[in-house]
């Protein structure tokens, strides 16, 4: 457990609240504390559903540190498994995604069932008591929500009470319709925590994207907070853009602790921040389309992303290097601009709270 006390942890109205302190960005101990605390016990996007629509179809990352296989059984459900043998944790599946009949160990050739029970022990005759049936996979949560597959190592509550509202919000709009397209990766030299807290204000826009602001209605861009998740809205600019509307909505949904869903006309744009070590983390992009979307604009949608992102990863890494400085340990938030920044920061207070509450009791 890193440096942690009741007093860090006390929550302030926004207007007299302080950022937390820096050391949250730059410690190991809190790179170690994140990784056990929030993402082991939260739903974490793995990617798009359509992925896995035949039967063996699997996909492998990496969640909360931890290697996870996804895959479709005979049954037609989604099963997932850690990615790792019950002989001496061996990986299952080595690509990131693939068909198979059978998950087989690429170590010794253990073979399991796509529902998880061991089938094949090669050359396990001569060892006693050994019963195939205490040996089968490891299983978690996993399931589908609008076109898109999560997973969860914790027992965390469902999907839907995590997300309740958002399909509501969008209406007519359905993302479960929407067609995978592309998937982009970036390495930042930042704290996740770093990201998350960029991403959730639109302070930094004029000064940073000034192309994002020529898109977006700054004038009425607002910032909205719910139990899990924020969400960040802005009318688009009236006349030409590249989503090919005179009009339209921006949606900027954050849910806690990793996940963004960044909505625009005839797009679902999904990133999943990973925490890679304490000051680093990689950013997955996945672009989905509404069917039919025209070749062209998923071109300009890709290429002006990359430049907003760019300049996102660039003051980021900025930033991190700022926190590591003596000169810099806590700020104030402005209460007009970074409502999200604040209630993200307070839900991280809330589940460090958590932490320490029960390693109170364990040490009583």
């Amino acid at each position: 457990m890193p440096d942690l006390s009741f007093e860090t942890l006390k929550i302030l109205p926004l207007a007299r609240a302080e950022t937390i302190p820096s050391s949250w960005y730059v410690d190991e101990g809190f790179h170690r504390l994140d990784r056990r605390l929030l993402f082991s016990d939260s739903w974490q996007y793995v990617g798009p559903a359509s992925d896995l629509a035949e039967e063996g179809a699997y996909r492998a990352d990496t969640v909360a540190g931890e290697p996870i296989v996804v895959v479709r059984d005979k049954e037609n459900r989604l099963r997932a498994w850690y990615n790792v043998c019950r002989h001496r944790g061996g990986p299952l599946v080595t690509d990131t995604c693939g068909t198979a009949r059978m998950l087989q160990c690429k170590y010794h050739g253990w073979t399991y069932k796509l529902d998880g029970s061991l089938r094949g022990v090669p050359r396990f005759d001569r060892t006693d008591l050994f019963d195939k049936r205490d040996f089968g996979l490891t299983p978690l949560q996993v399931t589908e929500w609008q076109g898109m597959v999560f997973v969860n190592l914790g027992r965390g509550g469902s999907i839907e009470e995590t997300v309740r509202g958002i399909t509501d919000r969008i209406a007519p709009l359905d993302l479960s319709q929407m067609r995978f397209e592309r998937r982009d990766l970036y390495d930042v030299a930042c704290n996740w925590k770093v990201y998350v807290d960029n991403y959730l204000e639109g302070y930094h826009l004029p000064i940073v994207h000034p192309e994002l602001c020529d898109l977006l209605d700054y004038r009425n861009y607002v910032t909205e907070t719910y139990p899990t998740y924020s969400l960040q809205y802005s009318p688009l600019q009236e006349g030409d853009n590249i989503y090919g509307t005179p009009s339209g909505d921006a949606f900027y949904y954050f849910v806690f602790p990793n996940l963004m869903l960044n909505i625009l006309p005839h797009r679902l744009q999904v990133n999943r921040i990973v925490p890679v070590t304490r000051d680093r983390c990689r950013v997955i992009f996945d672009y989905y389309y509404v069917r039919g979307t025209d070749a062209s604009m998923i071109k300009d949608d890709a290429e002006f992303s990359d430049r907003v992102q760019m300049e996102d990863v660039e003051i980021c890494e900025h930033v991190q290097r700022g926190l590591e400085s003596r000169a810099y340990d806590q700020g104030r938030f402005s209460a007009d601009a970074e409502p999200g920044v604040y209630h993200f920061q307070c839900m991280l207070k809330a589940a460090y709270r958590t932490a320490l509450e029960e390693t109170t009791v364990d040490r009583a």
